[in-house]
């Protein structure tokens, strides 16, 4: 038996990156996939690829949300496993950081979360069970220069996290957030206008040596959206190579 069998899940920002590798794994372990992304043709691409259902979704609209819930619904039943992946970056000094620059943060990363959240409460209530994997970041356990909004952002969802899985845990439904270091995707470059960065360095500071891959980080996914990890809400679980384990007096 695969680790997801009967599990329905909505994965936001999967059409390319971690929610992508996401959406193969949790396809490879059996569970019925919305790939949900504003990327058409390359979410499209996907879901063809891996045999699940592309829905068009604007995480910050309310009415993409309840369009992208109820194909869930129609195609394969309640929704049971959710994760809000869809994210933006931008690197900004606090002094110069517009303030439209950092309502569209908060906007994509914050309230794309909570609207996601709350959008499952009735469905995964219905079915008596739900994961809900809300995507922080290292950002969201501590600071770092130039990115105020995208911090702001991923400390705001660790705490929703938290009561979020405080509220619905007598029906059945665990909430946790992922807390991803320096992963190997297309994030960091887009947010730098398209320029392709070299993260390498970045990856040699911590403990492993190296940036992160997408695969692990759905492997994380994977368990947290499994039975596996039934004992487990309101909890942080990091993937990061080590990068929170010092502080910034360490010697290189």
């Amino acid at each position: 038996m695969a680790r997801l069998d009967g599990k329905v899940a909505v994965i936001t920002g999967a059409a390319r990156g971690q929610g992508a590798a996401a959406a193969r794994r949790f396809a490879e372990e059996g569970a019925k996939v919305v790939i949900a992304d504003v990327l058409d043709d390359d979410g499209k691409a996907l879901a063809d690829e891996i045999g699940a259902v592309y829905q068009h979704l604007d995480v910050t609209k309310e009415e993409d949300w309840t369009a992208a819930i109820a194909r869930a619904g129609d195609e394969f039943g309640p929704v049971t496993v959710l994760m809000n992946n869809a994210g933006i970056l931008h690197f900004s000094e606090l002094g110069k950081t517009t303030l439209a620059d950092y309502e569209r943060v908060i906007r994509v990363n914050q309230i794309g979360a909570f609207l996601g959240m709350r959008s499952v409460v009735e469905p995964m209530t219905e079915a008596g069970t739900g994961s809900i994997i809300n995507v922080s970041s290292v950002e969201g356990l501590a600071g770092m220069p130039f990115l105020v909004a995208y911090t702001a952002s991923k400390f705001a969802i660790r705490g929703m996290t938290k009561v979020a899985a405080l509220e619905l845990g007598a029906k059945g439904i665990r909430v946790n957030s992922l807390h991803p270091g320096m992963i190997d995707t297309r994030m960091v470059s887009d947010a730098a206008g398209g320029v392709e960065v070299d993260l390498s360095p970045v990856g040699k500071k911590v403990a492993l040596g190296r940036i992160g891959k997408a695969g692990e980080i759905a492997n994380l996914a994977l368990f947290l959206a499994s039975d596996e990890s039934s004992y487990s809400t309101g909890a942080e679980f990091v993937a990061d190579g080590g990068a929170t384990a010092t502080h910034a007096l360490k010697v290189q």
